[in-house]
């Protein structure tokens, strides 16, 4: 059985919601690919009661806990106070702790402030936790059933010392069996059309399924334990994928080589058939006005387009019809001069339906076409935007990548 983890998160800034704490995301996130089983995130404010109160708790009940925040300089820092407390372990003055906070203000030329003196004194028999992108060091040390590391909340400083110092402690403290997470991920599904098409696929007691839905992406999840079969699992994943279909745009985590760890999203799988296939494309949005050009920054296949000419005369002609040959024809006469002002092989195209044009967030519904020319022949879908402006402007960006992805991966296009 793995072992148990814990997040403690101390700030009033967290629990009055001023701050979302990320940190809690990112570290179970790390503890579940190392093979501990998350069981709880806990937030508390800058109260020394509650600290103390929950600190005893946690040694109690729980295997690990990587506790953030509190470790500052100033009143409201109160984390060493509460575990010295807690536990009846005075806190002692570490020289080194404060050699290392007094270079930090030397290295950029300040005198470090008194209050500063305060972050180096540390519980009795904890374990130094150097910090070298910040002034507070950290700490681990054994309480009660459980191993806990306190590290500042900050969360470029909280990253570097897990990896720095944490990882391989944990690795050291625990027998770790790490789980394997394969994600699947698809856009244009939602969940309710994903449980539906897996719902005749028998998933194994010992697998765990998830789900995470995002504004036009869903990722189904599969934790599979650490003595699951590879085979088995590339198995069952492979089903899912072929029961959900041409919405599958990546599969995460199936190969167990260290590339194929990196987080794959919709424009890097794009970005990647369009550069092993050899194309480059120009775009003429509408709804999406401008966005869906803003996720491809960066590209290098990415041609400019005549935008507000194309886009003027797109309205003008399209704000007269609502059907669809006329909207396909207009499409074309403009993918034929935007082809010709730039040389790309391929033009994106996003029509609305009429009315949206001279009215934008008024509509409750907008119909949209996006076209997709290619050496002359046209592909094309047609969705159904709902929401308010900003969501329909996300949604249509996001269709229209859908549309280029399919085309690239040969999936069903009209």
């Amino acid at each position: 059985m793995n072992p148990s983890f814990e997040t403690f998160s101390q700030g009033e800034e967290i629990i009055t919601g001023q701050v979302v704490d990320t940190n809690a995301a990112w570290l179970s996130q790390q503890a579940v690919a190392l093979g501990f089983t998350v069981t709880r995130h806990t937030a508390v404010g800058d109260k020394l009661e509650d600290l103390i109160q929950l600190l005893l708790d946690i040694a109690n009940r729980a295997d690990c806990c990587i506790c953030t925040g509190g470790l500052g300089p100033t009143s409201d820092d109160l984390t060493a106070e509460a575990v010295a407390k807690a536990f009846n372990l005075p806190l002692v003055f570490d020289e080194i702790a404060f050699s290392q906070i007094e270079q930090f203000f030397g290295n950029r030329n300040r005198a470090m402030p008194e209050c500063n003196r305060k972050q180096a004194m540390l519980p009795q028999g904890a374990i130094r936790l150097d910090n070298r992108t910040g002034t507070a060091p950290g700490f681990a040390l054994h309480l009660g059933r459980c191993w806990f590391a306190f590290v500042p909340g900050v969360p470029p400083e909280m990253r570097t010392m897990f990896l720095d110092h944490i990882q391989a402690m944990l690795s050291n403290q625990f027998t770790l069996q790490p789980s394997r997470l394969i994600t699947i991920k698809t856009i244009g599904m939602g969940e309710s059309d994903l449980q539906e098409r897996i719902n005749r696929i028998a998933i194994p007691a010992k697998v765990q399924l998830g789900f995470r839905a995002e504004i036009g992406e869903v990722q189904t999840k599969l934790l599979f334990p650490n003595d699951y079969p590879q085979a088995q699992q590339e198995s069952l994943t492979n089903e899912i994928a072929h029961a959900i279909g041409d919405a599958v745009y990546a599969i995460e985590g199936l190969k167990r080589q260290s590339h194929d760890q990196q987080t794959v999203d919709l424009i890097s799988v794009i970005d990647q058939l369009m550069i092993t296939q050899g194309h480059t494309l120009a775009v003429v949005e509408t709804i999406s006005q401008g966005l869906l050009a803003a996720k491809l920054v960066g590209v290098s296949w990415l041609l400019s387009a005549n935008y507000e000419q194309s886009l003027e005369k797109l309205t003008q002609r399209l704000e007269i019809s609502n059907n669809l040959d006329d909207m396909m024809a207009a499409a074309k006469a403009i993918a034929d001069a935007v082809q010709k002002s730039t040389d790309a092989d391929m033009v994106l195209i996003q029509l609305a339906s009429a009315g949206y044009y001279s009215n934008p967030h008024n509509i409750d519904s907008i119909t949209v076409t996006n076209a997709l020319f290619v050496k002359g022949k046209a592909y094309y879908t047609v969705r159904i935007l709902t929401g308010d402006i900003k969501r329909k402007q996300q949604q249509a960006a996001l269709s229209a990548l859908d549309l280029l992805r399919r085309y690239l991966q040969g999936k069903d296009l009209i």
